[in-house]
């Protein structure tokens, strides 16, 4: 083994040196005594210097050296990831799960250290290749971001810097809402159990899984109210809504049925099948056939949500309270549902004509200056 001794000072003449292995530079340095020995993935030695200066630093701000980290790997961060998941995000373990997966078609097996935001970047050409839409790229690189910093949280830690994640732009308009005929419509193509969640959904524009796993002790018939706890809405925060009569008048005929089929089950929105009655589980194929059956078009269930949006801003409602109520708690997300179609254009070219009008009493003009033929400069209104 050839050895280049270099004695580098730096706050407590800490002594450390650089050798060979190969055709790669290593750097030995001292803590309380003790040598550490790390590999400085460099054969150029002016660059194995700045390393060992790099980690002498680091030891005199009383920084614990992990000569670890050049062996853990994607895999052991992987594997943090979904255990953090499972404990913590349960709603969204799927998501992360296929997140994760294509993460680890490219990353796996490699080391953490190697994971460079060069690497990211031909992880994100790959997947443009392979026809992957920009949000979902966005949503993997976003796990990929959480990995690192779990990594980085743990002591000692299994990553010394997170690398620069670029993300892609994309364009996230959500474009789908129902004008209020084609909700009628709709509606009336539904079976009838259906019918009081697509009116639910379409009010408050709650997320279909809030709405299907209502139960009646979330519910104050009474005074007409509904309730989500935290902890049962995706952001984690509680929710109350007062219901309209229309709202009302379902939420009683719902108990009505309840009573009547004498069910114990604690949800509000229910089905009988041959077995008896259940809950909701899903509804694709009874939702697609109401589509074509009603001429609307291909329409999701969140587009409910998009709308419900739009038309309490457009009833006057404070946007806070309208984020309030449809569970939306982000103002950047808020934006992407309060969408503008034909209709509002229109309309909004007619109250521009009809200010103009309300003008027409005031004398205008524009004043331009132009030299006459003797040098002299006239105005013309």
């Amino acid at each position: 083994m050839k050895e280049i001794s270099r004695k580098t000072k730096a706050k407590g003449d800490l002594p450390g040196s650089i050798y060979l292995r190969g055709a790669v530079y290593w750097i030995k340095y001292y803590k309380a005594g003790k040598p550490y020995r790390e590999s400085a993935r460099t054969g150029d030695f002016e660059t194995a210097q700045t390393e060992l200066a790099k980690r002498i630093a680091e030891v005199t701000q009383g920084k614990t050296p992990n000569i670890q980290l050049p062996r853990i790997k994607f895999d052991d961060l992987s594997k943090d990831f979904l255990s953090d998941y499972r404990i913590n995000e349960k709603k969204s373990l799927k998501r992360a799960e296929a997140s994760n997966n294509h993460l680890k078609g490219f990353f796996g097996g490699m080391r953490v250290i190697d994971i460079t935001t060069s690497k990211i970047r031909e992880y994100v050409e790959k997947r443009l290749e392979d026809v992957a839409a920009k949000a979902t790229i966005n949503r993997e690189l976003s796990a990929l971001k959480r990995m690192l910093n779990l990594g980085a949280q743990c002591t000692p830690p299994k990553v010394d810097r997170v690398p620069h994640i670029p993300m892609l732009k994309e364009n996230n308009i959500r474009k789908g809402f129902f004008e209020h005929s084609d909700f009628a419509t709709l509606r009336d193509k539904l079976p009838e159990h259906l019918k009081p969640v697509a009116t639910f959904g379409y009010v408050t524009g709650w997320r279909i899984s809030e709405i299907l796993c209502l139960e009646w002790a979330q519910v104050d018939r009474k005074n007409g109210i509904v309730r989500l706890d935290p902890g049962d809405t995706k952001n984690d925060e509680g929710r109350t809504v007062y219901l309209d009569e229309e709202l009302i008048q379902e939420f009683e005929a719902l108990w009505e049925r309840r009573k009547k089929l004498g069910t114990a089950l604690p949800y509000v929105f229910l089905r009988g099948t041959k077995k008896g009655v259940e809950k909701i589980a899903g509804f694709r194929k009874a939702w697609m056939a109401a589509c074509t059956a009603a001429k609307i078009g291909p329409k999701k269930f969140h587009d409910f949500r998009r709308t419900a949006v739009r038309n309490m801003v457009r009833a006057g409602i404070p946007e806070r309270v309208a984020m309030t109520i449809s569970g939306h708690k982000t103002r950047s997300v808020f934006d992407r549902y309060n969408i503008v179609n034909d209709k509002d254009l229109r309309l909004a070219a007619q109250t521009h004509r009809e200010y103009l009008k309300t003008q027409m009493g005031t004398k205008t003009g524009t004043v331009t200056e132009f030299p006459t033929e003797k040098g002299k400069r006239a105005t013309a209104n």
